[in-house]
């Protein structure tokens, strides 16, 4: 949500000044009306650069989401209206996600559907999460969304925890690494070369390659940095563009090992939210339709997005698909086929992403294994490179006297 600056006219022509929290400039118009004023301006509020760490510590998380659904679940599924539901939610919240829930509870108040409410915080709720609630609404059936709503965003966010805590060691270990290493070269290797120098001794081969490489850094390290800047900024500018998008998903996809695995974990989300959204009495064209807009790669999203048309055309969904083999394997195909056979596609697709879970958790752990001793043979190898490089000259000059 962002905060705007009004000017306004109450009804006795006096001007009236103050903010309020909106989605949009339309949606701050409206409340300012909904006072009994008259609008005159309405502008986006700037924010002070010293309030982004404070954002970020406010900022909602998919956690924050998961819990609130959970909670709000077992409310509605006891028998609590919504309106009650959120005013207690709102009494045990904290910081962002109160104001967020305050606002959600006054708009129920005002008469709007949940699915509206919450439609208007796109950041926090992703368009499947309002499109599910919005079809428990129509259904009549909001206790079962809520409740699988939830199921889901706790095992999402299980997986992701995995996913994540699978990673990390190795990720320190490198990153340690390369610290160390660029430490020594810097502060530490030219203290030591400065030895040889002062007896003008013949230095080894792989010595003289380690002052190289210490000199370069030393001189050139501001260099360096300003060029790796520059170089993450326009990969990013690249990224940001239709083709530069395009063009780095597909070669993430064509990584050894980690682009199978990078397609296995969002293939996993993917089948569980199509489950949840077909289950919950969705469309299955809206439904692709949906998943193209929030996954998060272009190859999937594009080849989701031409399956859609496949669909409205009257082409059955496996065979959709199956004309995409850069984005979909062959296994969800035909599970896909065998769920518009039996017209179980809900729970077909469940089984389908347990099967990608447990597939890219196997690979995760592989990996993991992998590469802890081969880290380890890396800093062994740099580590006698250095003792080589270091003690040599050092044993050379003894011998000589």
């Amino acid at each position: 949500m962002k905060r705007y600056i009004y000017k306004a006219k109450d009804k006795t022509g006096k001007l009236v000044t103050g903010e309020v929290e909106a989605s949009n400039d339309k949606h701050a118009a409206k409340l300012v009306r909904g006072k009994g004023l008259i609008v005159i301006s309405i502008k986006l509020r700037r924010e002070n650069p010293l309030n982004i760490l404070r954002t970020f510590k406010d900022r909602i998380t998919p956690s924050d989401i998961a819990t609130f659904t959970r909670q709000l679940s077992t409310m509605v599924n006891a028998g609590l209206p919504i309106t009650e539901a959120l005013l207690i939610l709102r009494s045990q919240v904290k910081g962002s996600m109160q104001k967020m829930t305050a606002q959600v509870l006054a708009d129920v108040e005002g008469g709007e559907s949940l699915s509206v409410a919450i439609g208007r915080h796109s950041k926090a709720f992703s368009p499947t999460y309002i499109a599910l609630v919005k079809s428990g609404e129509v259904g009549g059936v909001m206790d079962e969304v809520l409740l699988r709503l939830a199921d889901s965003m706790e095992k999402q966010q299980e997986f992701k925890g995995k996913v994540k805590g699978a990673l990390i060691y190795p990720a320190i270990i490198v990153g340690g690494m390369v610290v160390v290493g660029f430490v020594m070269m810097i502060f530490v290797i030219p203290r030591l070369t400065s030895l040889y120098e002062e007896f003008d001794a013949e230095l080894p081969m792989a010595t003289q390659i380690l002052i190289g490489l210490s000199t370069f850094l030393m001189h050139f390290w501001p260099l360096l940095l300003v060029l790796g800047g520059f170089a993450v900024y326009g990969l990013s500018l690249y990224r940001k563009t239709p083709a530069g998008r395009k063009k780095t998903d597909e070669l993430l996809f064509k990584l050894p090992i980690f682009g199978d695995l990078q397609r296995e974990v969002i293939l996993t989300e993917l089948t569980r939210t199509l489950s949840l959204m077909v289950g919950s009495g969705v469309s299955i064209l809206e439904a692709l339709n949906i998943s193209a807009g929030v996954v998060g790669n272009v190859v999937i999203s594009d080849a989701l997005k031409d399956s859609a048309k496949q669909v409205e055309k009257g082409f059955p969904v496996a065979f959709s698909f199956a004309k995409h083999p850069e984005a979909f394997p062959y296994l969800l195909s035909q599970m896909v086929a065998v769920g518009e056979e039996t017209g179980k596609m809900d729970e077909v697709l469940k089984k389908v992403s347990h099967v990608f879970e447990v597939e890219s958790d196997q690979k995760v752990k592989t990996l993991t294994a992998a590469i802890e001793p081969l880290v380890m043979v890396l800093l062994g190898l740099g580590v006698g490179f250095l003792v080589i490089a270091i003690i040599l000259p050092i044993y050379n000059l003894t011998s000589q006297f």
